[in-house]
């Protein structure tokens, strides 16, 4: 059997590389940069995508799961964390005694919450005829077309990834997911990623290694802040950790979510911080009612029982910016332990890591660059990005021309990286992404092949293509714009936008026509337009807005967007960005820029300290980095900057700045000597 198994192996490989090689001579004589734009390779993986899903729907080594309830796991300082261990079992449901492989999931949202997902899964026949029918539900096309972006999530494995994944164990895994300190049935104080709490993670990975039911061999799955946390762990080095699957990860918190741009995520924060102290309130039922109820963990929780809220009515409540509380303070100290707890340093990962984001996911901004500052070879690090929100990751995956489901992807990353499997996952992607304008295709390297970063200069010449924002300019190659101002005022237009979708985590998706169209949002915007491309030309990588602004006030907040505009006026929005005007100090040793000396990631410091107050009146240089993106503009397809004086509710300035500003109107000069522009990554000369 291993033998015809290889052998298949060897023939799909040589049927590929022969494939590939042929494709590649055609394409290379036929349009030399349009290799760029097309599939390099099959992001379903062919063959191998389909063997990976037959092993992942073949029948079970064992034939039960065998699951052991509130394991007391004793950290270092004393605190008792509570774990749940799921085992294969025989068919009399005794856990097997073969060591295995084990996989470690630390979620703040209660295990209740994954046992339950867990016990909705896990329904016989039911459960997987239900998953059918998300997957076929279809309501595209119709006003309630948002609704189908979030269901089909379920359809493409997202939900195996977040709790416990059955058909895993039953392959030869043991699974353990333990409720992070301060949140479901542990004790402690929650601290969201704390130095404390990350040492909790790298302790539990050596419990973990040292059971007997494991063989030492230990991965890493989950979603979201189960994903956050398996950066933290693997720059830390354990040794038992050999692999990891984060799904939507983040490795610099401040700047993705929680206050990118130093403004507050409005929408997205103070919802999953109720989410979140609520859940930890629940008792565990069971104890009380055996009589072995942990009166420490009713301490901690009544010693905490809303944690970081103090923070957040903070930044809500208070005008001076000399009164802010301690809480508001640290979040904008680059030395605090806040700050030290958002940040990762995927420098150090030296294991197998194959992170999965989104376009419109808010952790967007450090995903690509998590995946590019891994310390491993491509293949033993991979990145698959789809055009997706946090909610709805792995959308119509497992169908023709899209990646393979998540759980499938998963189960064959372990497969090889904790089993030694050779499956071929390491000769896929390595870079899998889904490309605004175009479709699933794969690449070696991101920015793609043949994108430079280039000069795009706002001008006041109208481009005629829309009539309904504060003001049509154009985005044109030349520094050849006649001396003018613009001005654009806060609005709420912004409700109605991709960036609150962003900032909802997805759930406003269901509104299609904010989310796909940014008209709406742009009747509040400065929009700026360049002429129609004539051919397929790539936009890869992320982009730099600079602008030359003048306020009237002491303090202002910027946000902007990169479009791609069809030729029937719909702009779809790429990557988007925000500042608050007083916080845009940067960090040299932070930015990153291209070969021209121009700024392709400005990276600001966020900080009271390096805080710089406008002068009413005087033009003051604002430099704004926009997410990464991977979009082809289709041939009539132009590209567009749309620049706002607000984003609520995805960004809203700390309330003292605010006030601050007095919500006056902000302006952009748009002058040959200081000019404004943006430095977008593009193939070609398309303008």
């Amino acid at each position: 059997m291993a033998d015809r198994a290889r052998l298949r192996m060897w023939r799909w490989r040589s049927r590929a590389l022969l494939r590939m090689a042929a494709a590649t001579a055609v394409v290379g004589l036929a349009v030399p940069f349009s290799s760029n734009v097309l599939a390099q390779a099959e992001p379903d993986a062919g063959e191998l995508g389909t063997a990976w899903a037959a092993t992942y729907q073949a029948p079970p080594l064992y034939p039960h799961v065998h699951i052991d309830w509130d394991i007391p796991l004793t950290m270092s300082d004393g605190t008792v964390l509570k774990a749940n261990v799921y085992r294969p079992a025989d068919a009399t449901g005794r856990p097997v005694e073969t060591p295995t492989p084990t996989l470690v999931n630390l979620t703040p949202y209660t295990k209740l919450a994954s046992m339950l997902a867990d016990s909705a899964l896990s329904i016989p026949v039911l459960s997987d005829a239900v998953i059918e029918l998300f997957r076929r539900f279809d309501l595209s096309g119709t006003p309630l077309d948002g609704v189908t972006e979030l269901t089909k999530m379920l359809g493409g494995g997202l939900p195996r990834n977040f709790t416990v994944d059955r058909s895993l164990i039953q392959s030869g895994y043991t699974q353990v997911v333990v409720d992070v300190r301060g949140t479901g049935f542990s004790q402690g104080t929650l601290s969201f990623f704390g130095a404390r709490e990350q040492q909790d993670t790298v302790e539990v990975i050596d419990w973990a290694a040292r059971q007997p039911w494991s063989d030492g061999n230990v991965g890493m799955t989950g979603v979201s802040y189960s994903a956050v946390n398996q950066i933290q762990a693997a720059d830390k080095q354990p040794p038992a950790l050999k692999a990891i699957f984060p799904v939507e990860p983040g490795s610099d918190l401040m700047r993705d979510i929680l206050a990118p741009g130093g403004g507050l995520n409005v929408a997205f924060t103070p919802g999953w911080l109720a989410g979140v102290n609520f859940t930890k309130l629940l008792p565990d039922l069971v104890s009380i009612a055996q009589g072995r109820f942990d009166w420490k963990w009713l301490a901690d929780r009544v010693a905490s029982p809303f944690t970081f809220f103090d923070l957040l009515i903070g930044a809500l409540t208070t005008f001076d910016v000399g009164a802010m509380p301690p809480s508001v303070a640290a979040v904008l100290d680059e030395n605090s332990a806040l700050r030290a707890g958002m940040r990762a340093e995927p420098e150090r990962i030296r294991i197998p890591t194959f992170v999965v984001g989104g376009w419109h996911d808010v952790f967007t901004n450090t995903q690509t660059s998590i995946y590019q500052r891994i310390s491993v070879p491509p293949g033993q690090k991979q990145l698959l990005m789809g055009n997706t929100y946090h909610l709805n990751p792995g959308i119509d995956s497992g169908q023709p021309g899209h990646p393979p489901r998540l759980d499938v992807l998963q189960r064959a990353w372990f497969d090889k990286w904790l089993k030694g499997i050779d499956n071929g996952i390491d000769t896929y992607g390595p870079i899998t992404t889904e490309q605004f304008g175009g479709a699933w295709s794969t690449t070696d390297v991101y920015p793609r092949p043949g994108v430079e970063h280039r000069r795009m200069y706002l001008s006041g010449t109208p481009s005629g293509t829309s009539a309904t924002s504060v003001y049509d300019g154009s985005l044109i190659s030349t520094n050849a714009a006649a001396p003018q101002r613009v001005t654009v005022e806060p609005g709420i237009t912004s409700l109605c936008s991709n960036d609150t979708a962003v900032g909802t985590a997805g759930v406003s998706v269901l509104l299609s026509g904010c989310t796909k169209d940014a008209r709406p949002h742009e009747l509040n915007g400065l929009t700026f337009t360049t002429a129609p491309v004539s051919e397929p030309t790539l936009v890869s990588g992320p982009t730099a807005v600079h602008l030359n602004t003048v306020l009237d006030a002491t303090d202002g907040y910027w946000s902007a967007t990169l479009n791609d505009v069809a030729p029937d006026g719909r702009s779809t929005v790429l990557a988007t960005g925000q500042l608050t005007a007083s916080l845009r100090a940067l960090d040299p040793e932070r930015n990153q820029y291209a070969a021209n000396g121009d700024l392709t990631v400005p990276y600001p410091k966020l900080t009271m300290e390096s805080r710089q107050p406008l002068v009413p009146g005087q033009p003051t240089i604002i430099d704004i980095g926009l997410t990464p993106t991977d979009a082809v503009l289709q041939p009539g397809h132009r590209l567009r900057v749309d620049v706002f004086a607000s984003n609520v509710p995805k960004g809203m300035a700390l309330t003292p700045f605010l006030a601050e500003s007095q919500l006056r109107p902000q302006h952009i000069e748009l002058n040959p000597d200081e000019p404004s522009f943006i430095n977008v990554p593009v193939s070609g000369a398309p303008w």
